[in-house]
């Protein structure tokens, strides 16, 4: 475990690493293909393409969201119609949201067109900074993922 009591090496690694990440996530949401769709409407999405058909509940925990405003999002997702709800297989009284096609479309544009932008940014590395880069890429999703 970093040792961030001392201000020393760890707790510099941990700040940078908390403003690059922070700086690196807002230029990677200009990169959106849909920008009528919130940061937060997107997110939902990729959980979705990530995880499959979720309920509103099990979707707002994954989001960390209170339920009645994951209501609101799915609502507007559905009138965008970039998600169905449909009924919960084995409890009549819930639904499963569901992304369409369009949605899946658009994710798939939107992560070809931000991975195009860092691979031209990465562009700009040295050989060894891009091999640092990469042994460094499971470990943030890693990180990502705690």
């Amino acid at each position: 475990m970093p040792d961030l009591s001392d201000g020393g090496d760890d707790a510099a690694a941990v700040n940078s690493l908390r403003s690059a990440v922070m700086r690196l996530s807002r230029r990677l949401k200009h990169q959106r293909v849909d920008e009528s769709l919130s940061p937060t409407e997107m997110s939902v999405l990729g959980t979705l393409a990530r995880c499959g058909s979720a309920t509103p509940g099990e979707l707002a925990r994954k989001e960390h969201v209170q339920p009645p405003s994951m209501t609101r999002i799915v609502a507007m997702l559905e009138a965008k119609e970039l998600v169905r709800l449909e009924p919960h297989p084995d409890d009549r009284r819930q639904k499963v949201v569901t992304q369409t096609e369009r949605a899946t479309s658009m994710l798939e544009e939107s992560r070809r067109r931000r991975n195009a932008w860092l691979a031209e940014l990465a562009g700009g590395l040295t050989d060894e900074e891009w091999a640092a880069l990469r042994a460094a890429a499971p470990v943030l999703e890693k990180l990502a993922h705690l």
